[in-house]
């Protein structure tokens, strides 16, 4: 990276201030329908397969985005991407505020996927040109802490406003709020560079991306362990504490306001850490290698006690996994940073196809034992169990992946 691209203090805080507020209303969003569940599928008639459906649709439209995205970040700048892209997450709260079917509320939901598809890689691109790579490791991190802010604004603050507004018009006030996002971008960011003509060396940039060895080692826990980790966080918490462990949706929803805030907590600290751990040479690769058993066995944890693992089984749970957010950053730093958009969005497409697949696969086979005959307790335990099983051995796959994987990150221009 040369030294000349690199922003102020004053300047890198308006545009971090810029870009997060965008990322912090895309989490609001997306953390909503956890809060919302038992409300749409009283109103709708969901059962678990479609209220997993219409979780995952956020995240089948975001995933749609993702590689045309990376070329459009790398050629045209965060700003100019991530403008486009609220306009159409706008269109999306306000079609799903007025759905009145279930393929509505779906396809309102895939939109707003799609809108708000750029809100974390669009700055991640911008970071990793105008940020010092100790900077960048703290940024993602702080970025992902104003994303557990939004994930607290979906829990209790959403409950509270229900009795007050109702659903449909808090996505009018979702709408208004991306259109101010807008204006803020608009005004923060810093003027992009010109990328390479159509046809240039971005059409070769994904080949070298998924060819990248370090990447590779990346993916399966990109998709079952980051991928799961969202798609619990987003949805399966509130349906296991109030159909398993037997709680109200009220404190259904305080449990998640709370470990949205712990989340959050988890997030600046990592933010504080990062720097630290950078100049001491110990690589985002060794944390996750140490961190994900935690989770893991934090998970099998709530698989055994059932009915009896509450928030604090899932806290401890989720509030290890977030060592797994370490790979985004990483992956982007071990490359080029000319392929910065196209590396994180093929990852981010990795994530979310696999928060799709969990939420939507894991809401099928509740169904299925329960249409076996299963208890309700079986049903979600057999669910998560295949879940856990697959996580367990996309883990293995990182331990075991050939060696010469493991390099120091770069920050080759």
């Amino acid at each position: 990276m040369s030294a000349h691209t690199l922003l102020p203090a004053r300047r890198a805080a308006a545009v971090f201030g810029a870009f997060a507020f965008a990322y912090f209303l895309s989490t609001l969003v997306r953390g909503i329908t956890a809060t919302l569940s038992p409300t749409l599928t009283a109103e709708f008639g969901l059962q678990s397969r479609d209220l997993g459906l219409l979780a995952g649709g956020y995240f089948f439209g975001f995933a749609l985005t993702q590689l045309p995205m990376g070329r459009w970040l790398d050629r045209h700048g965060p700003a100019r991407v991530i403008v486009c892209f609220l306009v159409v997450a706008v269109i999306g709260c306000l079609l799903f505020s007025v759905a009145t079917q279930f393929p509505v509320l779906l396809a309102a939901r895939v939109l707003t996927g799609v809108g708000v598809s750029a809100c974390l890689m669009a700055p991640l691109t911008g970071y990793r040109r105008w940020f010092d790579a100790g900077l960048q490791l703290r940024s993602n991190s702080w970025m992902l802490m104003v994303g557990s802010l939004g994930l607290v604004a979906a829990t209790l603050p959403v409950h509270w406003l229900m009795p007050l507004l109702g659903w449909r018009p808090l996505f009018w006030l979702l709408a208004g709020g991306v259109l101010a996002s807008i204006a803020l971008v608009l005004w923060a960011a810093p003027p992009w560079p010109a990328g390479p003509p159509k046809g240039g060396s971005t059409d070769t940039g994904y080949r070298d991306v998924w060819r990248d060895p370090f990447f590779r080692k990346l993916v399966p826990v990109g998709f079952f362990n980051y991928g799961g980790f969202v798609a619990m966080q987003t949805l399966w918490v509130v349906p296991w504490l109030t159909r398993v462990v037997g709680q109200s949706p009220r404190e259904a929803a305080g449990a998640l306001f709370w470990l949205s805030l712990a989340l959050l907590v988890t997030y600046w600290i990592w933010g504080l850490a990062n720097p630290w751990l950078a100049r001491r040479g110990i690589l985002a690769t060794a944390m996750i290698r140490w961190g994900l058993p935690v989770g893991m066995a934090a998970f099998l944890w709530i698989l055994v006690a059932g009915p009896t693992a509450g928030p604090v089984a899932w806290g401890l749970f989720l509030c290890a996994s977030t060592v797994v957010t370490l790979a985004q950053p990483a992956v982007a730093m071990a490359l080029p940073a000319s392929l910065a958009g196209r590396a994180l969005s093929a990852y981010n497409l990795v994530v979310f196809l696999g928060v799709f697949a969990v939420q939507w696969g894991v809401g099928l086979l509740i169904d299925a034992l329960a249409g076996a005959g299963f208890a309700t307790v079986d049903a979600f335990r057999g669910a998560f169990g295949a879940f856990w099983v697959c996580c367990v051995l996309s883990y293995l796959y990182f331990l075991w992946a050939p060696p010469h994987n493991q390099r120091p990150t770069s920050d080759t221009a």
